[in-house]
């Protein structure tokens, strides 16, 4: 894929046919589109950057799921509160492919960010989203209170 290539328009092809594909798949082939095709040019960066609001719930994830992916890739950002103001009016109702991926933001902003680690906490608790999921042995639970305590021990953060 020629990155340059990229355009808004090319971008919703793709979105529209990741869109046919069972969930499982979708979501597996977008976070694939972002993490190793939108990232690698700083065009494709603001376009991901001005999807927060797009009609798209794929493209409101790859926006959440960028914000999210530059604080677990040690590059902390500045609008962090401006980001857990907006997932706290939102998460709730949103779609659970965006729900995911804002809680994912929420978690890596806890684990680096020691200011906000008690507020990521707590709206953990309050949505309750993925408490007593599940996971694999030797994986982090992706609910947010477990998340946060484990992944910021393992840093000694």
């Amino acid at each position: 894929m020629d990155k340059k290539l990229l355009t808004e328009e090319v971008i919703d092809q793709l979105v529209a046919d990741i869109k046919k594909h069972n969930e499982n798949e979708r979501l597996q082939m977008i976070d694939w589109l972002m993490a190793n095709q939108l990232t690698k040019d700083k065009k494709t960066i603001a376009l991901i950057e001005s999807w927060e609001d797009n009609q798209s719930s794929l493209k409101r994830r790859i926006y959440w799921y960028f914000q999210g992916r530059l604080r677990w890739t040690g590059q902390p950002q500045p609008n962090s509160e401006e980001l857990l103001n907006k997932i706290e009016s939102k998460i709730e109702k949103e779609k659970p492919e965006v729900q995911w991926a804002m809680n994912f933001t929420t978690g890596w902003i806890g684990v680096y960010e020691k200011k906000y680690r008690n507020r990521c906490i707590a709206l953990g608790e309050k949505t309750g989203l993925y408490k007593g999921k599940m996971v694999s042995k030797g994986c982090t639970p992706e609910y947010l209170p477990e998340f946060i305590v484990i992944e910021s021990n393992k840093r000694k953060l």
